[in-house]
């Protein structure tokens, strides 16, 4: 196989002068330029792209780490980023975790050792302890509200979008509501946890634990919730589901079960993906295209911490 020396001699010009052919600089001759292609075109000649990455310092990687690839919010999420990496000619790293803490130091440490050039975390396990551990290797970005912190950030306020839907229940009559998320830890499931205590407090309302549904992830989880409403002998009269997946399954659960929406129960959902558009629920838009486009650009950006947070939409339908 031809080397670029090979080249240099087949051509008669300088390695000099290939090297700034290949990465398309200027300073070459038409001439040369036309030489150098003909002796790679006879030679079949295929570029190095290690030693490529080597001379640039760059791979023209980026790493994406998500809990679950089958999730139709980190598939939108990924959709927004891998466009902007399609515009940027990048490629995607693709990381699951299933929130191991393994998985994600995997991740981690492959931008430790060059092998992607940043890594944006969708949802993290590892703690900030970390996190920190990585810092010097290369830009991190999360998708959470990290001000004051080393990293940059695209976040949506979970404080303030669970607090905006609480408040529009509440002004809808319902004095007794639920709520169901995906993981009891995590910076948004914290708080989202603050803001309902808060909207409580406000109102004077007492805090029903048995009203609180943890690990909703799947439309599936949906049956499970509306099973053990039916058990209450004080349901609560409305729901705020932080997934559309999930809130969905409520739904059919509750017209299978003769469960009068909203009448009986009002489900507010959150992301306003494509079944909730179908399935005409409530909810809060989430434009996660652009939250994924503006993750890639602050993970381009080597040089700047970052923290930019987008805003929801209250999404009015028939489920409230």
């Amino acid at each position: 196989m031809a080397n670029i020396k090979d080249i240099a001699k087949m051509a008669g010009v300088s390695v000099t002068t290939v090297s700034r052919v290949l990465n398309n600089q200027p300073y070459v001759s038409a001439d040369k330029r036309d030489a150098v292609i003909r002796a790679m075109e006879e030679s079949n000649y295929q570029r190095n792209i290690n030693a490529v990455h080597l001379s640039t310092g760059k791979t023209f990687l980026i790493g994406v780490v998500v809990p679950f690839s089958n999730n139709p919010y980190f598939g939108v999420l990924i959709d927004g980023i891998a466009k902007e990496a399609l515009h940027n000619n990048y490629k995607l790293v693709l990381f699951q975790t299933n929130y191991e803490v393994d998985r994600e130091i995997d991740a981690l440490t492959m931008l430790k050792n060059k092998q992607i050039d940043s890594l944006i975390i969708c949802s993290r396990i590892c703690g900030w302890d970390i996190i920190n551990d990585y810092l010097s290797y290369g830009p991190i970005v999360l998708c959470e509200d990290a001000r004051g912190t080393k990293v940059s950030s695209t976040f949506i306020d979970h404080y303030k979008s669970f607090s905006i839907a609480l408040e529009y229940l509440y002004q809808k009559g319902h004095r007794q509501i639920g709520y169901c998320i995906g993981r009891r830890t995590g910076s948004n499931s914290q708080q989202r946890e603050t803001a309902y205590k808060d909207f409580l407090a406000k109102f004077n309302q007492p805090l029903d634990p048995n009203i609180i549904f943890y690990e909703c992830l799947n439309f599936e989880d949906g049956e499970q919730i509306v099973q053990r409403l039916q058990n209450m002998s004080h349901p609560p009269s409305a729901l705020l589901v932080a997934n559309d997946q999930v809130a969905a399954g409520i739904l059919t659960c509750c017209k299978k079960q003769n469960i009068s929406i909203p009448n009986e129960l009002a489900i507010m959902g959150f992301d306003n993906q494509p079944i909730a558009k179908i399935m005409n629920i409530t909810t809060l838009e989430i434009p996660l295209n652009e939250v994924g486009r503006k993750l890639f650009l602050q993970a381009m950006d080597n040089t700047t911490i970052s923290h930019e947070e987008i805003l929801v939409r209250l999404i009015e339908r028939s489920t409230v």
